[in-house]
Order: structure tokens, then C-alpha cells, then sequence
């Protein structure tokens, strides 16, 4: 009684460092006690009951896939993977936990213009090479749109559809011409669908000379 007085009233920085701190000192208790029975058939009970402790007081674990596994890996943490239990998947060694993750490769894509997007231009690329005329046509409209889509999420101001459809028939090498301008989307349209608000043209007024 006199312990447990001592614990309740003292300091967490007098108290021995979580492993994780998300589960909360309780639980760590509770695996530092487990760790101690001596019966292995009450020490697995004593590890069921922790692990569904845990997963309680971590919900969100649920929606990582193999959520269980996850919670046995930290209960082995949180013992300084000391505890001795009948697991149902293999104890993980400290070593792979500390090991460092594969460094992953940026991504270095280049396009000649950024506001387009490098995918734009090589779905650009890919529709000039296809040989279905009726076919190039329908991507060359979707393209163009695309184009001035990407465009206006970039500098959210008016693009004159030319300059739209002179990009891109440079990007297709001159095989994607748009047969109509005005198959092009207006640009207030178009920036209500990226969720930005046109602006409005301000008019400004004459003043009115005074009489004399």
C-alpha cells in the first residue's frame, strides 16, 4: 500500500521512461507486471488482455492493415522485449526495428512548362501518336481543356484560349490542332470547378464635375 502511495504521488520524470508514450503509463504497468507471473499459462492470459487494452485506447490502429500484429510489436517494445508469451506471429528481433528505411528515389520529372504538369504533356505526347483520327480528336478537346485547367489553378487569372491552343500543338510536335476555340471551357467555369472565385472587374466611376 505504502509502494503504490509513493507511485501515485510522485513525479512522471521521477518515473521510468515510456517506450510509447500513446498507450499511457497504465498500460506499461500492466506489461511490466505480466512480464513477472510466473505461470505461462496466466502470462499469456495476462498478454490477451493487455493487447485488447491497447487496442481500445487506439482505435485508429483498426484501419492499419494487420492491426493485432501491430498491437503484439508493441507490447514486445513496451517489455524491452522481455516477456515471454505465446505469440501468434513471430517475435520481431530489436534489430530490425532500428534498422533505418530504404532511402526512396525523388521523382525527377521535367516539363517545359511547369504550369501544365509533366503528366499533361506526356499524355500530349501520347494522343499525337494515336493514329484513330476520330479518337485524337476527342483527346485533343480534353487536352486543350486540360491545359487551360492546369493553367488557371497556377495563376487563377484569364489565358486567352490561343495561347492555349498554340501550346498545344508545340507540345504535339503540330499534331494536335483544336478544330474549335470555343470548344474550349470559359474560364469562369472552369476556376469554380478548382474552387476559386473569379474575381470582379471593379468599374470605376467618372467623377462629376461641380458646377460653378
Amino acid at each position: 500500500m505504502e509502494e503504490y502511495s509513493m507511485n501515485a504521488l510522485s513525479y512522471n520524470t521521477e518515473r521510468a521512461q515510456l517506450h510509447i508514450q500513446e498507450y499511457g503509463r497504465n498500460v506499461q504497468n500492466m506489461i511490466n507486471f505480466a512480464k513477472k507471473i510466473e505461470s505461462r499459462e496466466e502470462r499469456n492470459l495476462a498478454a490477451r488482455a493487455i493487447i485488447d487494452v491497447m487496442g481500445q485506447l487506439n482505435p485508429h490502429l483498426r484501419d492499419v492493415e494487420d492491426y493485432t500484429h501491430k498491437l503484439w510489436t508493441h507490447m514486445y517494445i513496451m517489455s524491452n522485449f522481455e516477456i515471454d508469451v505465446d505469440s501468434p506471429y513471430e517475435i520481431p528481433e530489436p534489430e530490425s526495428l532500428s534498422e533505418r528505411p530504404r532511402v526512396m528515389d525523388y521523382p525527377r520529372n521535367t516539363s517545359k512548362y511547369g504550369h501544365f504538369g509533366h503528366y499533361a504533356e506526356k499524355m500530349i505526347r501520347e494522343a499525337a501518336d494515336n493514329e484513330d483520327v476520330e479518337e485524337r480528336e476527342y483527346l485533343t478537346e480534353l487536352l486543350a481543356n486540360l491545359l487551360k485547367k492546369n493553367y488557371l489553378t497556377f495563376h487563377t487569372q484569364n489565358v486567352e484560349n490561343s495561347a492555349i491552343t498554340s501550346h498545344l500543338r508545340e507540345l504535339s510536335g503540330g499534331k494536335l490542332k483544336l478544330s474549335d476555340i470555343n470548344l474550349l471551357k470559359p474560364t469562369n467555369t472552369i476556376l469554380k470547378q478548382v474552387g476559386v472565385t473569379p474575381k470582379k472587374t471593379i468599374k470605376k466611376h467618372k467623377s462629376k464635375k461641380r458646377r460653378k
